[in-house]
Order: structure tokens, then C-alpha cells, then sequence
């Protein structure tokens, strides 16, 4: 049991760092958000019978939604406003990629938790709902909400999407 559970983490702690990262936009909660999804699944190990990554990603995203519920969003004020942050590279690609980050984490958090499970972790839909905790026509409708949002998004540029779909 233990092996397995060991076995199970090594094999998918990259990826379940990358949709920690995905929903939350910060590394330190990030990692938060994998270590207490692998304490409370390692909790419930042996009454996982089949799907343990379905389980794993619903649990990261209960998990997600309970800290967005807590989380303060108030002002805080300061003197000087922050530096933007910079990519460290003029390259376009990294630009583009940025802007698209800035859009997603724009989307309101369910839209952008169907976003990232369907597009960036390439779940079905019936595993985004299941990890959701809703119905499939929900996520459907979440993520056609969160394309119409991205399609319009000022800050994307749209006349590469068009380029791109011609190609």
C-alpha cells in the first residue's frame, strides 16, 4: 500500500505541481496546495479503489476552492506601486504566453479551474466535472464562458489566434 502510494506521487508530482501552479499563479502555493492534496488523499489511500487521479484532482480542487473562500482580497496600500514584473527574455513567444496568463487568471476561478483541467492537464470533461464536483453541462458551459472571455480579452492578440487557426 505504501509502495504504491509512494510509486503513485513520484510518478505524478510534476504534473500535479503544474495544475497546483495553474490554479493558484504562485510557486509557494503551489506547493502548498500538492502537499496538503497528497496528505489528505495518503489519509484516504486505502478506500481508493479505482480513478486515483480523478480522486487526486478533486480533492486538489475542493482543497483550492476552500483557501479561495478564506483568502482576503482587501487593498493594501504602499507607498510607490510595485515594478511590473519582467520575463527576463524580449523574446514575443514569452510575451504572448504571459499575456495569456494574465487573461486566464482574469477568468473568475471557476472558468479558470475548467480552463486549466480541460486545456492544461487534458482532462475529458467528464473528469473535469467529476474533479469540479458538478455536472458536465457545467463544465461545458464554464469553458465556452471562459473562451468567449479570452477570445475578447483587449490584452490578447487576436490577430495571431487567426493566423495560427488558418494554418
Amino acid at each position: 500500500m505504501q509502495q504504491d502510494f509512494e510509486s503513485f506521487v513520484a510518478a505524478r508530482t510534476p504534473r500535479l505541481h503544474r495544475t497546483a501552479f495553474l490554479l493558484t499563479n504562485d510557486w509557494a502555493l503551489a506547493e502548498d496546495l500538492l502537499q496538503v492534496t497528497i496528505t489528505k488523499v495518503w489519509q484516504r489511500w486505502n478506500h481508493i479503489e479505482n480513478d486515483a487521479d480523478g480522486y487526486v484532482y478533486r480533492t486538489m480542487v475542493n482543497t483550492y476552492n476552500t483557501w479561495w473562500r478564506r483568502k482576503w482580497r482587501g487593498e493594501i496600500s504602499t507607498e510607490a506601486l510595485p515594478e511590473p514584473k519582467g520575463t527576463g527574455t524580449s523574446e514575443p513567444d514569452a510575451a504572448k504566453s504571459l499575456d495569456l496568463w494574465a487573461a486566464v487568471n482574469r477568468l473568475p476561478r471557476r472558468q479558470r479551474i475548467a480552463i486549466v483541467l480541460r486545456y492544461f492537464v487534458d482532462l475529458s470533461e467528464r473528469q473535469t466535472a467529476d474533479a469540479m464536483g458538478c455536472s458536465v453541462g457545467t463544465v461545458k458551459s464554464a469553458t465556452n464562458k471562459a473562451l468567449v472571455k479570452l477570445r475578447v480579452d483587449p490584452n490578447l492578440s487576436h490577430e495571431d489566434a487567426a493566423h495560427r487557426s488558418m494554418s
